[in-house]
């Protein structure tokens, strides 16, 4: 079975098993998917599968066959291959310990010790038949190179790249399903309010602290899928817009997967910085907005190249609502809750380059939504990371959301949307969610009615999970550099801690040092954070 070690050889390998239940099939189209306006013979091969998840940028969909057998595997490869004019390449799939299907490109990710100069580490590459694509600009001597054609032969060669004593990293670009931490989309987060005739005082105290700070003066970027940067909620406060996947500087959304629209950017970007000159009012409302599309696969090498985008161009803040696919929060059997992924070395030197040398060397601050798998955030590595803040969800009733992540990587907790759950005794929540920007147009959450925001479809009332959390916090962050623009990032989390309100005393078992799993330090609270940033 190929194994993948993403850190140095003697950090744990992650172990990857074929099956016969996926195939993958990389296309001629600009996609791999289903929906010409006439069905072709790929459409008609693939007539009784399901696509599972698609990689637009290498043209891959993932398939899962209604016959998990080998002799269906092969049967439905041999039709494909023949399909010249459609398919590049049909072929088994790779899963990990969950049964997740992974997909992996003929690149891989060297790092060479420092010392190295080019043309040795050129000259590497060539010894093992790797093509030197591009030297990447956020750790030294680090080198995306290609092996076209040798197709699980990379992992061999990664593993021997590994074995010199001059190689630090090596993995081949290992990809998978990006799944956003909010999976639904009223202010009530920011002051209290009354819903539906009902008063809600479960928020963040961001009203107050607005009255000290708006976040003029910082940049929060938002790496997420697309964003509607026509939207007169982020109008005038634009800057070094970016698409990470395409390499352009739109980053409107393109909605590569026709069953998931990309709207999450915009709720997102709405939590942190919307003005609240039409109808919505983020955290830090005059922060400037740095919206960086990323519609890559987790683990790709535009991953790590949209944390040095948002580093180089000025960002003072980075929020990532999004991460390794969690287990089914009401499911407790559920074996993605114990499965473990880490960060590629490549994404994880890119955050280490932006907490390093961003904010002209104090530091971008870098947050991560915990997740919504009602887990241990400890499986994830990318919010498990030292190098970022992983925010956890709370509810309109001040207590942990049924589905946010826990463990010993959550630093602090943000008002977000929660269910009702019988079984547990959980009632239904006192708002749909949180109020947030939305993408205009049928395509957003709110495809124009009232009951899901505004008739005119520019807002959502029922945005949520971690992913409107961590991008909340973010915007208490721009509120504290905007009135201490000089603080380190040890000093923002260290008075992020002491700004916590500590929630739902009864059930939070906090420790002695007033720290729980559940909520980290507690609900953030921005006025105070601001005021001790003062």
């Amino acid at each position: 079975m190929p194994e993948v070690r993403f850190g140095r050889k003697d950090e744990p390998a992650t172990t990857l098993a074929q099956t016969n239940e996926f195939i993958a099939v990389r296309t001629h189209r600009p996609i791999a998917r289903r929906g010409p306006p006439v069905d072709g013979p790929l459409e008609r091969v693939l007539a009784d599968t399901a696509l599972v998840a698609s990689f637009p940028e290498a043209n891959v969909g993932v398939y899962r066959l209604p016959e998990a057998t080998a002799e269906a595997a092969e049967s439905t490869k041999a039709m494909l291959r023949g399909m010249t004019d459609d398919v590049r390449f049909a072929g088994r799939v790779l899963v990990d310990e969950s049964g997740e299907p992974v997909v992996y490109t003929e690149n891989l990710f060297v790092k060479f010790i420092d010392a190295l100069d080019d043309d040795i580490c050129r000259a590497i590459l060539a010894d093992y038949h790797l093509t030197a694509k591009r030297r990447v600009d956020y750790a030294e001597n680090a080198w995306i190179a290609a092996a076209d054609g040798r197709g699980q032969e990379v992992f061999e060669i990664a593993d021997r790249l590994l074995e010199r004593g001059d190689v630090e990293f090596a993995h081949p670009e290992i990809v998978r399903r990006r799944v956003p931490k909010g999976p639904y989309p009223e202010q009530w987060h920011l002051a209290d309010a009354t819903i539906a005739g009902v008063a809600v005082s479960a928020h963040a105290h961001v009203g107050a602290a607005l009255e000290i700070a708006t976040g003029a003066g910082v940049t929060i970027a938002v790496i997420d899928d697309g964003f509607d940067i026509d939207h007169p909620e982020f109008a005038g406060r634009i800057v070094a817009p970016r698409d990470a996947t395409l390499g352009t500087g739109d980053p409107r959304p393109k909605d590569s997967h026709p069953l998931y629209p990309e709207n999450h950017g915009t709720a997102c970007a709405g939590v942190a910085c919307a003005a609240g000159s039409v109808g919505a009012c983020g955290v830090a409302p005059d922060a400037e907005l740095m919206p960086i599309r990323l519609s890559s696969a987790l683990g790709s090498t535009a991953e790590a190249d949209a944390f040095k985008w948002a580093s180089d161009k000025g960002a003072d803040v980075i929020s990532c609502s999004w991460g390794p696919a969690d287990g089914k929060w009401d499911n407790p059997h559920d074996p993605l809750h114990t499965r473990t992924w880490p960060i590629p070395a490549s994404t994880r030197l890119a955050i280490d380059h932006a907490a390093t040398h961003g904010r002209n060397g104090s530091g971008c601050i870098i947050l991560f939504a915990a997740g919504n798998g009602n887990e241990d955030v400890q499986h994830d590595g990318y919010a498990s990371y030292p190098e970022v803040i992983a925010v956890a969800a709370c509810n309109d009733r001040g207590v942990r959301s049924c589905y946010s992540d826990y463990g010993a990587a959550v630093w602090c907790a943000f008002p977000s949307n929660d269910f009702a759950h019988a079984p547990s005794g959980r009632p239904k929540p006192l708002t749909q969610g949180i109020w947030t920007t939305d993408r205009r147009g049928h395509r957003g959450y709110n495809s124009g009615h009232a009951s899901e925001g505004d008739a005119a479809g520019y807002f959502t009332s029922r945005f949520g999970g971690t992913s409107s959390a961590c991008p909340g916090v973010a915007g208490v962050v721009a509120l504290m550099l905007s009135v201490k623009p000089t603080l380190s990032r040890d000093e923002v989390s260290t008075l992020l801690r002491q700004s916590c309100d500590r929630i739902d005393p009864a059930n939070g078992n906090y420790d002695a040092s007033g720290r729980s799993a559940w909520y980290g330090w507690g609900r953030v609270n921005a006025e105070r954070a601001v005021q001790l940033a003062v």
